[in-house]
């Protein structure tokens, strides 16, 4: 069961995804793809692993998604976030194609449930520099190319999930 889970900043699309994972029993994995950068990022990582509570188990991996996802074995995990990860393989200078079909390759055969968070970025105006415009470009063609194999997909707005695509048999039906 593949859960995508979309929206802008403050959305509330990760307190969304937690509960989602929550139905199922514990220990659930977090898969943290954030990088501190800045006093500021890790004041909001902390911050992010204190409201998570028990049951958890954080690993924090920015670049390899695909092995992460495959370490984490039946466990159900959540990803957070698929646009943070793309900021890194971009700042790393990683080929963005084969990452991504790494990623699309480990959740078609993915049995527990995985539910992936991404920051809707194409709803805004068009960037004026060319690694913005290509992050905006390169972010749409990942949340689609997740849409198309997730069960299911939510845009969070304003902290309320709204189901954009729900497949039978998707997670919280």
């Amino acid at each position: 069961m593949i859960e995508l889970v979309l929206g802008g900043v403050r959305s509330g699309k990760s307190h969304y995804a937690e509960s989602v994972v929550k139905q199922f029993p514990a220990p659930w994995v977090y898969l943290a793809t954030g990088r501190a950068w800045d006093a500021e990022m890790q004041e909001r990582i902390t911050r992010h692993q204190a409201d998570r509570g028990e049951g958890w188990r954080t690993v924090e991996e920015p670049l390899e998604l695909a092995d992460a996802l495959v370490a984490a074995g039946e466990a159900p995990v959540l990803v957070d976030c698929l646009t943070l990860w793309l900021t890194n393989l971009l700042m790393e200078g990683r080929d963005i194609s084969v990452a991504k079909k790494q990623l699309l390759d480990v959740l078609s055969c993915r049995k527990a449930l995985t539910v992936l968070v991404g920051n809707e970025v194409g709803l805004g105006i068009v960037p004026e520099n060319a690694l913005a415009r290509r992050f905006r470009d390169e972010a749409g063609w990942l949340h689609q190319a997740i849409a198309s194999q997730a069960q299911k997909v939510v845009l969070s707005v304003a902290g309320i999930p709204c189901v954009i695509k729900n497949v039978s048999g998707a997670a919280g039906d």
